[in-house]
């Protein structure tokens, strides 16, 4: 910039790309990181950007395919690195985020249109390869700035060497814009020095984070908060809408404008509309989920205990005035289980109890585990019915549980309360009912016991025995 000379800026490159190769080298002979392709492809993209530069300084910027064939693939090779390198890598694929930096590529596109592309092809006398590469420039510059915008966007953490890649590419765009926007004749004529300037500091940026300890970080998982990256995409979507809609709000446009714009445009509300249905979509799904998981016992699968209390509220119409059974289940035999195998052994003896208690019921039953090892069974059930479901209830839980430890056997016991005739029964008070009936059931080894023969007499004082037979 001091001392303005095609010489001193092409050795000043020249000696910033030697600086930057001889750092990425040191770097990665120092820190041996995981993903070593990217370097290697940074490295020859800076080799093969300096090499069309270095063709166009000497060549007096005329226009021949050997300069712009080094840079392109220069910049092919440095977007590859900026994938490898920048994309989120996750177990599963978050087709949101994916969906969102497609939005900023669009509006990246439409930035570019507005104000390089158009004007490149209107200043042109005819369209011809020149033309051609000219606006290839702004497509690739696009296309690089949604990479990193998806990155910084999709990003929960930014290591140093991270953040000075970023730097590095988004001074490079800056350097571009530059350079297309003199193409374009939208900015006045630059020295070529002052041009070479960014891609300078940007070789030597990258230089520097490969000197960074956490270079090898580069290319691994990153975690994603995804919440907050569809805040930052949108907002960063919206802007570059709006950055390229002002200027040809009111402006009378040709009929190539017309159709790009209408175009790209038209893509954008689609992808809007899109994103929007498919919020609504994840937002019911999170609604169902928290519900289900409010509602239910993460190991069981079945009801907890304050979905129970609600469950006669919730089946009202469909049960009506039908009289109601709550069967209180006890197994009888998992402390030993639980002490003997340990805690683990313990909740897969809950889980497939609960499993085969599921299989018993009817669809339209109401089953919760209360608590621990015990279950409780709401149904609309005749006297004969809860007995009956009783009897099968007792024979599937008294079959041997193949575990993992081991196959274990075990006992139930179950108490009843049958609500009859009466509509003002309440939860709380079948259970209370419930309750007592079954540890009378326990005590006395009788499987079963209704509330009602605790209130009216004794039931039977001897244990029953319950056969396969029964459990069908």
């Amino acid at each position: 910039m001091l001392f303005p000379s095609r010489q001193l800026g092409l050795g000043t490159l020249i000696a910033s790309v030697t600086l930057s190769l001889c750092m990425i080298v040191v770097g990665m002979r120092q820190y041996r990181p995981r993903h070593p392709i990217p370097w290697y492809l940074l490295s020859a993209s800076v080799v093969q950007v300096t090499i069309g530069t270095v063709l166009r300084e000497i060549s007096d910027w005329q226009r021949h395919p050997f300069d712009d064939l080094f840079t392109l693939s220069g910049y092919c090779c440095l977007g590859v690195a900026a994938v490898l390198w920048l994309r989120p890598r996750q177990n599963s694929t978050d087709h949101d985020l994916l969906l969102d930096s497609g939005l900023i590529g669009l509006g990246a596109l439409l930035v570019s249109w507005t104000f390089l592309i158009s004007p490149i092809l209107h200043k042109a006398t005819a369209f011809n390869l020149t033309t051609l590469i000219a606006v290839t420039y702004p497509v690739v510059d696009a296309l690089l700035l949604t990479v990193v915008a998806h990155s910084i966007v999709t990003s929960a953490r930014s290591e140093t060497s991270l953040r000075l890649v970023y730097l590095a590419m988004l001074v490079i765009l800056v350097g571009d814009l530059g350079y297309n926007l003199e193409m374009a004749g939208s900015a006045p004529d630059l020295s070529r020095e002052i041009l070479l300037i960014p891609l300078q500091f940007a070789y030597l940026l990258v230089g520097a984070a490969a000197l960074h300890p956490s270079m090898v970080m580069l290319g691994g998982p990153r975690d994603i908060h995804a919440h907050r990256s569809r805040q930052r995409a949108s907002i960063i979507a919206i802007i570059m809408i709006v950055a390229a809609l002002v200027p040809v709000v009111g402006s009378s446009l040709e009929m190539m404008d017309r159709v790009v714009v209408s175009s790209l445009f038209a893509l954008l509300l689609s992808g809007v509309l899109l994103r929007s249905e498919r919020a609504i979509e994840r937002s019911a799904r999170s609604e169902r989920r928290a519900q289900y998981q409010a509602d239910h016992d993460m190991l069981t699968g079945l009801l907890n205990r304050a979905a129970l209390l609600r469950a006669l509220h919730r089946n009202r119409e469909r049960w009506g005035e039908q009289p109601l059974a709550l069967l209180f289940i006890d197994l009888d035999g998992f402390k030993r289980v639980n002490d003997n195998y340990g805690h683990a052994v313990g909740d897969e003896l809950i889980a497939n109890a609960a499993a085969r208690i599921r299989r018993i019921i009817r669809r339209d039953d109401a089953a919760a585990r209360y608590g621990g090892d015990e279950f409780v069974v709401l149904a609309p059930l005749a006297r004969q019915q809860a007995l009956l479901l009783a009897e099968r209830l007792l024979g599937t839980l008294g079959e041997p549980f193949e575990l993992s430890a081991a196959e274990v056997r075990i006992a139930a016991s179950i108490g009843i309360a049958y609500s009859g005739a009466r509509g003002d029964v309440t939860v709380y008070e079948l259970l209370r009912e419930a309750d007592s009936a079954m540890y009378h059931a326990k005590e006395y080894s009788l499987g079963y016991v209704f509330h009602d023969d605790l209130r009216h007499g004794h039931p039977e004082s001897g244990p029953r025995t319950w056969h396969r037979e029964s459990a069908v």
